[in-house]
């Protein structure tokens, strides 16, 4: 086949989606206030149950609705009816998809449900279909046409099913007032889990593995700590053991490049950065790499309240924490 013809199919394709979506638009209605109100006063679960196609988009819709703090599950109707049914508790909210509203593992479990007294919102794409009348809140997702071209499989109708799952999702996050912290929370072996989880205090040295120097001390115990510590810098504080500044490799690079210099009997005070760029210990680790990154350096001391100096971090120390 000629890769245009390829090319036309696929736009034909997202054209045919794209218009299932914006026909959404126009049948939202209290239907949808009320099936949000339904799920933000449950005090159980929010159980979604649906059959093949409409399965696995309910999986999904499950899934994102539990890891934006709507706790939910999935549960096979066929499996409901054979013992799976003790997994929804009059305390839930049941979130049923069918595109017919005819699929008859769901309507045979339709009497337990009604019979517990569980809520019970339903999305099809027949709003006069036997679960559709039957559910106490029904959400309209029909399609024009299917995208496949026999008009066959499921394909604009689970993308409409699935975008009115992610607009339930989404306006039940905001009202609840989910956080970012509180999706790290879930995700915590994920990327955004490490960056909004992991704190300064996690990754800093700290101890016997603080590069630091006092004022007047000899330039080359300053080198001695750099080389020691292998952090690029050294802290270096006054007699009462606060901040004075910096000395990093830069400076001795700088140092280098200065003429008229000794290194071999220069002292710290003559060649260290005053003050420096600091952080504190419960200072995110994103926002520490963001403070290095605005400013164009390598590392950061980490004081207390008091502008002690308490650890060190440098931008490998965050690499390797898999923040930046």
């Amino acid at each position: 086949m000629h890769p245009d013809r390829l090319l036309e199919l696929a736009r034909a394709v997202l054209e045919t989606e794209k218009a299932a979506i914006e026909g959404l638009n126009h049948r939202l209605d209290d239907a949808f206030v009320q099936a949000c109100k339904l799920m933000l006063e449950c005090n159980g679960r929010v159980v979604v149950t649906g059959m093949g196609k409409s399965g696995h988009i309910g999986g999904k819709i499950a899934a994102t609705l539990a890891s934006t703090g709507t706790p939910a599950f999935f549960v096979h109707p066929g499996e409901a009816s054979h013992g799976d049914l003790g997994m929804i508790t009059r305390q839930d909210v049941v979130l049923a998809l069918s595109n017919s509203g005819e699929t008859p593992e769901i309507l045979a479990i339709l009497p337990i449900i009604k019979r517990l007294g569980v809520p019970l919102v339903a999305m099809t794409g027949r709003p006069q279909s036997t679960l559709a009348r039957e559910a106490g809140v029904h959400l309209d997702v029909s399609v024009e046409k299917e995208a496949c071209p026999l008009g066959l499989a499921p394909t604009a109708s689970t993308t409409a099913t699935l975008v009115m799952g992610d607009a339930l999702a989404v306006a039940l996050l905001e009202t609840r007032g989910f956080t970012a912290e509180d999706f790290a929370l879930s995700h915590p072996g994920g990327a955004l889990g490490r960056r909004l989880l992991l704190h300064v205090r996690d990754v800093m040295h700290s101890g016997e593995r603080l590069p630091v120097v006092r004022l007047g001390a000899p330039l080359r115990d300053a080198l001695v700590e750099i080389t020691q510590k292998g952090l690029g810098v050294t802290a270096v504080v006054d007699a009462k053991g606060c901040l004075a500044g910096v000395f990093t490799d830069g400076d001795l690079r700088r140092a280098l490049d200065h003429e008229g210099i000794d290194l071999r009997s220069a002292r710290v005070d003559d060649l260290f950065t005053r003050g420096g760029k600091t952080c504190h210990a419960g200072m995110l680790a994103a926002e520490a790499l963001g403070l290095m990154d605005r400013h164009k350096i390598n590392a950061l001391i980490v004081v207390d309240a008091e502008g002690r100096p308490i650890g060190a971090l440098n931008t490998h120390d965050l690499l390797r924490a898999g923040v930046a």
